[in-house]
């Protein structure tokens, strides 16, 4: 009988075999999806991350005959728990092969981890914040990955219900058609409060306009997500930190903000695809890979919805359509044919009704599991 062994990774080369398992896991799959590896190498430093800072993390590697056969990272993010009021651990970045008893023996050490740290519950696939990829996904595995978002396979979910998991949330992905003519009920909404002059919409034509704006939009994040499932807020090194890592991908003519006043009161930001870039540089930016992907992204017709927002205060004032109809412009004029929802919350009711109303449908689904420990 094969022995399996869950070792903690305490030494640079075993957090290579850690970060690089997914690829050989994955390696007869045509279609995987593979990391950017120069941010593997950052969020997995627990000396330069500094979301660690405010979490404890640990990682565990599965070795089945001496060799690496599976991952997990085991987290309490105490800001996160201290905010809600709970007794929360997470399991993320979790990959295996296909052996149930190479996943029973990962989830018992991190939960066994995680009652360490005086918790109650362990819920997961979960990372840092909402930001990181989060959840299984459990349907339709026919179309493309998703950039940011897992990239397991199906038989994972079903581990995960055999070990006890049960659901938590199900985030959702959309595929949205770009709608040539925009609706009528966007264009008639957009001219009466365009007519009504109280809100300025800023669009930018280069990365350097945008910089000076990259604080107030994560400000604006950070008070328009707090609602969110599993978001916890930036700090100021955070935000520098997330939009040094965005910014070079960044195409300036899907970013866009609505002023009110002297207050930002909206924003959104949109990329062109990274996928087919991301996979034909094999996840690897350097010497040649940014070209490739940035090459690539030119060349995509679908838009990928990333972050967006409106202040409380701000709602039901006509913002969100000011921002939809820009957005929906430069798609266009950019050749766009797709849009693509990212991951939203199944109870996020009023998001996922633009996308229907729009002929979006659901294409992808994704699970985030809970269990309640015995402790």
């Amino acid at each position: 009988m094969s022995k399996i062994i869950v070792k903690e990774v305490l030494t640079r080369r075993e957090l290579r075999e850690f970060i690089y398992l997914p690829s050989k896991v994955h390696l007869n799959d045509p279609g995987w999806l593979p990391p950017i590896y120069n941010d593997e190498w950052l969020l997995f430093n627990k000396k330069k991350n500094r979301s660690y800072q405010y979490a404890d993390a640990v990682f565990f590697m599965a070795l089945k005959d001496n060799k690496p056969a599976g991952r997990i990272m085991g987290l309490v993010n105490k800001r996160y728990n201290e905010i809600r009021n709970e007794k929360n651990g997470r399991f993320c970045f979790m990959e295996c092969y296909n052996d149930p008893e190479i996943a029973a023996a990962l989830l018992a050490r991190v939960e066994e981890w995680v009652i360490s740290k005086g918790m109650e519950k362990i819920v997961g696939p979960l990372g840092f914040s909402d930001k990181d990829p989060q959840g299984f996904q459990i349907e339709r595995f026919e179309y493309p990955y998703l950039f940011t978002a897992a990239t397991n396979s199906p038989y994972l979910p079903a581990m995960m219900e055999g070990l006890g998991y049960s659901k938590e949330v199900d985030p959702c992905n959309y595929n949205i058609p770009m709608p040539d003519p925009v609706p009528a009920l966007y264009t008639k909404a957009y001219e009466k409060y365009t007519r009504n002059g109280d809100h300025k919409i800023i669009e930018f034509s280069s990365r350097k306009e945008i910089k000076p704006y990259i604080i107030p939009i994560l400000e604006l994040m950070n008070q328009t997500f707090s609602e969110i499932y599993g978001f916890v807020p930036l700090n100021d090194p955070e935000k520098i930190e997330f939009a040094n890592r965005y910014l070079p991908i960044l195409d300036p003519e899907f970013v866009k903000v609505v002023k009110a006043g002297n207050e930002y009161a909206g924003f959104v930001i949109a990329l062109p695809d990274l996928t087919p870039g991301i996979i034909a540089a094999r996840g690897k930016l350097f010497p040649f890979g940014l070209f490739i992907i940035l090459r690539e992204m030119k060349k995509s017709k679908k838009m990928m919805l990333m972050l967006g927002g409106i202040k409380k205060e701000f709602r039901g004032q006509g913002i969100d359509v000011l921002l939809a109809i820009n957005l929906l412009n430069s798609a266009r004029k950019n050749n766009m044919e797709l849009i693509d929802s990212h991951l939203i919350l199944e109870n996020n009711t009023r998001m996922r009704g633009e996308c229907e109303r729009l002929a979006g449908k659901v294409v992808k689904r994704f699970r985030i599991y809970g269990k309640l420990l015995k402790t």
